[in-house]
């Protein structure tokens, strides 16, 4: 019996690499590497040795035989995305490996000194970038982050239902006991140290401070009471510091998300499923604590354009619509027709109805209702959100809401002392080297710009890593001049 790959995937390729068929696609180097929802694998090349679910780090790998009624559909979803791909030497049977020449790259020369590297940021980005290091060369590594606690979006971004995807930490967090790598928490970089002072501690400095800001509506009201980003909201239910305990009110009985990406439904799920499902997770005690308190009974989901310009993963829409405390509606007020393609096929059946939106939310269980054709106009309010009028057929619609939050994507913030292009919200690069700057380099959502999941930082760190690596070993990085490891010693023992 074969095995499937689950909503929880985080497309790192770890699994790739020990399938014994190559069995698991896309891989890295196809065409569809890093743009899928998911990586999938073949039923009819899978030989049941159980390898790819041992290297999960995520925990989304099961027999299919085991799946539970929930996850049951991924068994299905696995074989489609083969269905009409021929093995790529037209033979019916396993796919094994075309072994190539080895690629050694990142073999230093035999007297290459170990390059100091610095590098900040403890999410993703910045820890694929740090197992390369440690792994693959003699680098001494100092990572840093501005929080006290360590994991960036994978401790602060992730949801708390999702533990297996926050479980990836774990792995993370055993190079934080390395020898050749010191950690230093509750650093700051701009307020602590300059990026001047810490170019001039190291031989290089690897940038993976994520994307941390929410980008704007625009439009009127945004910023009443009772209106929030959704990042705001994220690192609230996930006790990130920098938000108070108190941040979310939940005594609306209807809230209106804006965005129709896998963070809209993380937030809408998050605030119709039932607390107790919550309580054993990271979940924050306040938070918790509101959302067993909470009076919301409706959250709807708002998309500017139709079902099939939706940004969320056919995984995420899966799992809610099987959610077994959720009911999942579609706003069926649109006239116009049923919209195309593969994105709206995913709905068709999920139940629809049209939704009077000036009455209050009905009563019974929690529900999710989809929206799609309705661009926001204006947080209705004086002293406190209302509602949210948006689009309509014909004529704008006011959506009667107490809470109202924006889940339209993310947005990098510059760092002092380092280039910073306003327009994508990234630090211009070249192959990861930051553009006029000798020994920095970045990685990550401030790199590329806010796409991609957590295993789309592994490629991402690979690029900048190799890029410091060449230009070490070419001469381009000058070594800088520090005192021996005895002579510092001998410093701090003087005072």
């Amino acid at each position: 019996m074969a095995f499937a790959i689950t909503q929880t995937c985080c497309n790192d390729a770890t699994c790739v690499s020990v399938c014994p068929v190559n069995c698991i696609h896309p891989a890295p180097g196809e065409p569809d590497f890093g743009s899928t929802d998911m990586l999938y694998i073949d039923p009819q090349a899978c030989i049941d040795c159980g390898a790819c679910a041992d290297a999960c780090p995520v925990d989304a790998i099961f027999p299919v035989a085991s799946l539970t009624e929930q996850l049951r559909p991924y068994a299905e979803i696995n074989a489609s995305y083969f269905a009409d791909r021929a093995p790529a030497d037209g033979d019916p049977s396993p796919n094994f490996h075309a072994w190539d020449e080895p690629v050694f790259d990142r073999v230093l020369p035999a007297d290459f000194a170990p390059l100091d590297v610095a590098v900040v940021g403890t999410g993703p980005a910045g820890m694929y970038a740090v197992e390369d290091l440690l792994l693959h060369t003699n680098s001494r590594v100092t990572l840093i982050d501005r929080l006290p606690v360590a994991g960036g979006l994978v401790r602060h971004g992730v949801a708390p239902d999702h533990q297996a995807t926050k479980g990836i930490g774990e792995t993370f967090a055993r190079f934080h006991q390395h020898p050749r790598l010191r950690l230093r928490l509750g650093e700051s970089v701009g307020s602590d140290v300059t990026v001047d002072e810490l170019a001039a501690r190291h031989d290089a400095v690897i940038y993976a401070v994520g994307a941390s800001s929410a980008r704007r509506l625009g439009i009127p009201g945004e910023d009443l009471p009772g209106s929030h980003a959704a990042t705001d909201v994220v690192a609230w239910y996930n006790d990130h510091p920098d938000v108070p305990a108190d941040a979310v009110d939940l005594s609306a009985e209807r809230v209106a998300v804006v965005g129709n990406g896998n963070v809209a439904l993380d937030v809408a799920r998050i605030l119709t499923m039932d607390p107790e499902a919550l309580a054993d997770t990271t979940i924050s005690p306040a938070a918790l604590a509101a959302l067993r308190s909470s009076k919301v009974r409706e959250v709807v989901v708002l998309g500017r354009r139709g079902p099939e310009d939706a940004a969320y993963t056919r995984p995420e829409l899966l799992a809610l619509a099987r959610h077994p405390d959720i009911d999942l509606v579609v706003d069926d007020h649109d006239p116009r027709g049923a919209a195309t393609g593969d994105k709206a096929a995913w709905l068709r059946d999920v139940r629809r109805e049209v939704v009077d939106w000036s009455a209050p939310p009905p009563h019974g269980r929690r529900r999710i209702v989809l929206r799609f054709r309705s661009a926001p106009r204006e947080v209705m309010g004086d002293r406190q959100v209302r509602g949210l009028r948006v689009t309509g057929v014909g004529e704008d619609v006011e959506v009667a809401a107490g809470l109202v939050i924006r889940a339209v994507g993310y947005r990098g913030t510059p760092v002092e002392g380092l280039p910073f292009d306003s327009g994508t919200g990234t630090i211009p690069h070249v192959g990861g080297r930051v553009e006029g700057r000798q020994r920095d380099y970045v990685v990550g959502w401030i790199k590329r710009g806010p796409s991609g999941g957590i295993g789309a930082n592994r490629a991402c760190a690979k690029e900048a890593v190799g890029t410091l690596l060449a230009d070490a070993i070419s001469g381009r990085l000058p070594r800088q001049e520090r005192p021996s490891v005895v002579r510092r010693m001998a410093r701090r023992l003087r005072g």
